[in-house]
């Protein structure tokens, strides 16, 4: 059964892309909502997941992203951190990491690729609070390239749920 984000959300899924039942394994418990890529590759289809947290006042981004890698790697070894980035503004500061891991597939040995994005939303009834939502790819390192620019539009589309239609 999908968590429930602690803010509520809304997207757009880029073209071609269904929603879909979270991978099990990989960093999943705590999805709210996963969509796969119609295009497997080498047996592993690529897919995006979404979760949320309201974390400890004190916790940063970048510790947030410790413990998702930490997570991963409960799964998998190792897991690098091959770039991490923080962007956003003050007000709304977000952080972007990417992480390499092998994983085994079927039979095969593939070589996977977490593009993840921590996205932070002020909560609307005590503005020290904060929620965060984590947007993830994961794809082949063969397809991460295929499907990253998707992941960008569906991260420039994740916005408030204010619930007022356009």
């Amino acid at each position: 059964m999908p968590l429930t984000l602690p803010v509520p959300i809304e997207f757009r899924l880029p073209d071609g892309w269904q929603p879909a039942a979270p991978p099990e394994g990989l960093d999943a418990p705590d999805v709210a909502f996963a969509a796969a890529y119609p295009h497997p590759d080498r047996g592993f289809t690529a897919n995006i997941t979404v979760a949320g947290e309201v974390p400890p006042e004190a916790a940063a981004l970048s510790d947030l992203a410790d413990e998702s890698a930490r997570r991963l790697s409960a799964f998998v070894d190792p897991v690098a951190v091959a770039r991490r980035q923080e962007v956003g503004s003050p007000d709304a500061p977000a952080l972007t990491q990417l992480l390499t891991f092998p994983a085994v597939v079927g039979e095969v040995r593939l070589d996977l690729v977490q593009s993840q994005v921590f996205l932070t939303f002020p909560d609307a009834h005590d503005p020290r609070r904060r929620a965060v939502i984590r947007l993830v790819l994961t794809a082949t390192a063969g397809q991460h390239d295929e499907v990253v620019g998707d992941f960008r539009e569906f991260v420039r589309s994740v916005r408030p749920d204010t619930g007022a239609e356009a």
